[in-house]
């Protein structure tokens, strides 16, 4: 407490005293709302169990996309004023809408144009993809937490007691996958919970709660979580989206089209024709650097993203409901053997 109230008095004092350190002030203060905006943004994206805000879709994805395609147009990678320059808030980068003249003559350069290595363009937008994947990794611990602290192995084991008088087939096979659940808990090592964190996985909320719920330590989830969604699966994300937008994935592609048609008979003919379609698509597709997603508001969705929301929510509930019954029961079984003591004892005596 008393180190916090320090560094509080010491960071109101630096912004309001007038001096020559208030330049220093100013440029660290875009750092740390640069910072807090990317890792929020990350939070909201898996704060929700699977149903909160896209930001990778919405900010992080078109960020990416833009500053590739920029840096393509320009043929340069030094388009940034500062490492803080990027979307956020109300206020988007000063190099979007800057022509190529300003910038200086084409670094990156080629026979079909201007083109950027990815590793020239992934350090770039590197740290915003790491502290958007440090926020999801940060939203994944409330289910971690609420699960260590509602409900431990023994307040299963109490349940599986408490209900042991109902004999029906849904209690019988929840009581079976708990038991399994149970005898498969050590198995939830450090190399599985990276794994379920590298790739796109809605069933990774689950992963969190199971490992609260059967007592994994707090720093081999976090580590594992954070490695996997912080280093391995934004760094994929971001190269994907790079290729896809630095014309390195088309080119491929178109390659590989024209080689497979190459070797079907009766297609060498119309393969120039082709080609020209290909290559007028891409420039069309090259020249709209100002994606706008359009979202539809007013109508039902019935996705498979909101029927799966759908269904992890009433897991939560559920899951939830048994925490309160769970505590409940502990809280009696206490009170009980404390009244039980008190009997006891004034019997004695």
């Amino acid at each position: 407490m008393l180190s916090s109230t320090l560094i509080a008095v010491l960071g109101i004092l630096l912004m309001t005293v007038e001096g020559p350190h208030e330049k220093h002030v100013e440029e660290v203060s875009k750092y740390v709302r640069f910072g807090l905006w990317w890792i929020a943004l990350g939070v909201a994206s898996s704060i929700g169990l699977g149903s909160g805000l896209h930001t990778f879709v919405l900010y992080l994805g078109p960020h990416i996309a833009l500053f590739t395609i920029k840096a393509m147009q320009c043929g340069r990678i030094d388009l940034k004023s500062a490492p803080y320059d990027t979307i956020q808030l109300k206020r988007g980068p000063s190099w979007l809408d800057k022509p190529c003249r300003e910038f200086g003559p084409p670094l990156f350069s080629s026979s079909h144009g201007s083109r950027v290595p990815i590793s020239s363009i992934l350090p770039q937008v590197q740290v915003e993809s790491i502290l958007w994947g440090l926020g999801t990794a940060l939203g994944e611990l409330p289910p971690y937490f609420i699960s260590r602290a509602g409900s431990r192995i023994d307040a299963l084991e109490e349940m599986d007691h408490s209900s042991s008088e109902d004999n029906g087939v849904i209690a019988t096979r929840l009581r079976q996958i708990e038991r399994w659940l149970l005898s498969h808990s050590q198995h939830m090592n450090f190399f599985t919970i990276l794994v379920l964190a590298s790739v796109p996985n809605p069933l990774f909320d689950l992963a969190g709660i199971m490992c609260g719920q059967f007592g994994i330590p707090f720093w081999k989830f976090f580590l594992a979580t954070l490695i996997g969604k912080a280093i391995i699966k934004t760094h994929m994300q971001t190269v994907f989206i790079i290729s896809v937008c630095n014309n390195q994935l088309l080119d491929w592609i178109e390659n590989e089209l024209i080689w497979v048609l190459s070797l079907t008979p009766g297609f060498g003919s119309s393969l120039p024709a082709l080609t020209a379609k290909l290559h007028s698509v891409k420039e069309k597709y090259l020249a709209a650097p100002h994606p706008v997603p359009s979202n539809s508001k007013g109508k039902w969705d019935f996705s498979f993203t909101s029927i799966w929301n759908t269904i992890v929510w009433l897991m939560l509930m559920n899951f939830f409901v048994k925490i309160v019954n769970a505590t409940a029961q502990r809280y009696l079984k206490k009170q009980h053997d404390k009244q039980l003591a008190e009997t006891l004892s004034a019997s004695t005596h």
